[in-house]
């Protein structure tokens, strides 16, 4: 880079000129070429050598293995993501997880932007803005298919439970996962 007399700044590699207010871009090639000189049937070649890069292609595709686990595994781990909801005394918090066991995504009532909207952070109310938020959160993550199923059956006829689920296929998620393809 060397500096000019008068503001003048000129870079040498990128022909980038600065003189005064402005800045101005010389090229270095004589001139462009017309659209009829460009080759285009190399843009139509599919290599031979394809990597999917999306770990979660085969999913999506309704494709990938299930693990199954044992008969008598409780709760069954036969799922890609599932939802989950706890409540506790003083909060309620929504997890999303993956079968290994890994949370992907998670909600609740102890973060302080959900908590400052609420009258109390347990409730049916609490329930129904956190299946809210979750289903926000799952959508922009990709996760359109979650496996909802209350880990003690009783627990689903509770009305706080009932108004988070009916919150989560409000925002657009379908509380089911497809079934597999075997082919």
């Amino acid at each position: 880079m060397a500096l000019g007399g008068r503001g003048c700044m000129l870079l040498a590699a990128g022909r980038l000129q600065a003189c005064g207010a402005g800045f101005r871009y010389s090229s270095a090639t004589a001139g462009l070429k017309s659209v009829s000189d460009i080759d285009t049937r190399e843009n139509e070649v599919v290599s031979p050598d394809f990597t999917n890069r999306n770990p979660r292609n085969l999913e999506q595709l309704a494709l990938a293995r299930k693990e199954r686990g044992w008969k008598t595994t409780w709760p069954k781990r036969e799922f890609w993501h599932r939802l989950r909801l706890e409540r506790t005394q003083h909060y309620v918090e929504a997890f999303v997880e993956r079968s290994n066991g890994n949370v992907v995504l998670s909600a609740s009532t102890r973060e302080w932007a959900i908590k400052k909207h609420l009258y109390s952070p347990t409730g049916v109310t609490a329930c129904r803005n956190l299946g809210r938020v979750m289903a926000q959160r799952c959508l922009e993550a990709g996760i359109n298919f979650v496996n909802f199923k209350a880990v003690i059956p009783w627990e689903h006829r509770c009305d706080s439970i009932q108004e988070f689920e009916k919150a989560m296929t409000e925002g657009g998620v379908v509380l089911r996962e497809p079934r597999r393809i075997y082919q």
